[in-house]
């Protein structure tokens, strides 16, 4: 009986989906064309050095060195391999859903067991600094000395996110696996590294073009999910969805006392963070604290797009989703709780300070973000469609031998 439910219910949701599409073609085209400037402007160039990079390091024992010099700090703070230290690192500067992605590769080279993938997946999918210095606080708040405190907030949360998830299936772990405690060893790390890549016989074209290849089809992947979550939030909205179910939004606001004017924005930061955070910051409130809290909790909540995102590229392996989803929730209530704790000091003074002795510099600074975001908007589409026209040679020669 629960599966006819859930069929029917999908089914609905789907015949509704294709109606609306009827319905609003222009509109939902619109919303496709956003959706696909974001992915070929802005996230495929800069994904995609990343993601290579991530894969080539894998395949020559890079990341089993680190792994091994790590181990002491990451397994005492977060329960997790050294290896961790990698995953954490890569999703804090490119962005999610890197986090995942290089959890998952970690996974199935057997660095990880399912409880600590799921643990790691917890906390390695953050914000890059590019989309909280760049598009949300100069782009949409017009205010660089915003991100700093953005920034302060997300990745203090997602630590502490990770510290918390350390306790996470430990009576499944006693059964499956008992953690190794070792000293920090750089020559052991060499070892370890060296005997890696031996395991590998790969030659060098191979392990670049599975590179290449790999880090190209999650990233169309990643793509069809911004373009299909954009045209789903306009179809909500357009058919009155959104505004029915912000009703509820504007009661669990006034619990916490926030404006209720951010409750449809709010809304739409869940489904897709982007389009939300630009509608936060043009809804008119007298508290713009409360907009810094309801933008910090929907850049740590990462929004049902990346979650997504992230479902299908677990979906592959035997990490749950279910652990991601949680530690979601809990670092939206620890990046809005330290946005509370932290606007003083890392905002409001230090905007004081800057108004009486301005550097020199700050301008610059300023533009910082801003011309990188519009440099990726230059460039990002000619080396997108480069990339991709090198993947189809790959392939094509691949499949002719």
């Amino acid at each position: 009986m629960k599966q006819i439910i859930k069929t029917m219910l999908l089914s609905f949701i789907t015949i509704s989906i294709a109606f609306s599409l009827i319905r609003f073609p222009d509109q939902a085209f619109e919303a496709s064309i956003r959706g696909l400037q974001i992915w070929w402007e802005i996230v495929f160039p800069s994904l995609l050095p990343f993601f290579i990079t991530a894969e080539l390091l894998i395949g020559f024992g890079v990341v089993k060195f680190i792994g091994v010099l790590f181990e002491p700090i990451m397994r005492p703070l977060f329960n997790v391999p050294g290896v961790g230290s990698f995953a954490w690192a890569m999703g804090m500067a490119s962005g999610y859903p890197s986090g995942a992605k290089m959890s998952v590769r970690l996974r199935e080279e057997k660095q990880l067991s399912r409880i600590e993938a799921e643990r790691l997946v917890s906390f390695t999918n953050a914000s890059s600094p590019l989309f909280i210095f760049g598009a949300v606080s100069v782009g949409f708040f017009h205010d660089a000395k915003l991100g700093v405190l953005l920034a302060a907030c997300h990745y203090i949360g997602n630590a502490l996110v990770g510290i918390c998830m350390r306790f996470y299936g430990r009576k499944q772990e006693t059964i499956v696996r008992k953690p190794i405690k070792r000293k920090f060893s750089i020559i052991r790390a060499f070892r370890e590294m060296h005997r890696t890549r031996l395991n590998d016989n790969r030659p060098f074209g191979e392990i670049m073009g599975d590179a290449v290849i790999n880090s190209i089809k999650t990233l169309v992947m990643i793509g069809g999910f911004i373009i299909m979550f954009s045209v789903f939030t306009k179809l909500l909205f357009l058919i009155g969805i959104s505004s029915i179910i912000s009703v509820a939004f504007e009661i669990i606001l006034k619990l916490f006392m926030l404006p209720v004017s951010l409750a449809l924005p709010f809304l739409t930061g869940l489904f897709e963070i982007t389009l939300g955070a630009q509608k936060i910051s043009q809804t008119p409130t007298d508290s713009f604290l409360a907009k810094i809290i309801v933008v910090s909790f929907i850049l740590a909540f990462n929004g049902f797009s990346v979650q997504a995102q992230v479902a299908s590229i677990l979906a592959k392996t035997d990490i749950r989703f279910t652990p991601y989803f949680f530690a979601r929730i809990l670092h939206g209530l620890f990046a809005s709780i330290l946005t509370i704790l932290l606007f003083k000091p890392l905002y409001l003074n230090r905007q004081a300070f800057e108004m009486e002795d301005i550097p020199v510099t700050h301008v610059g600074q300023q533009n910082m973000w801003v011309d990188i975001l519009i440099l990726f908007q230059q460039y990002g589409p000619i080396l997108t469609i480069t990339t991709l026209f090198i993947a189809v040679v790959i392939m094509s020669k691949r499949l002719i031998h």
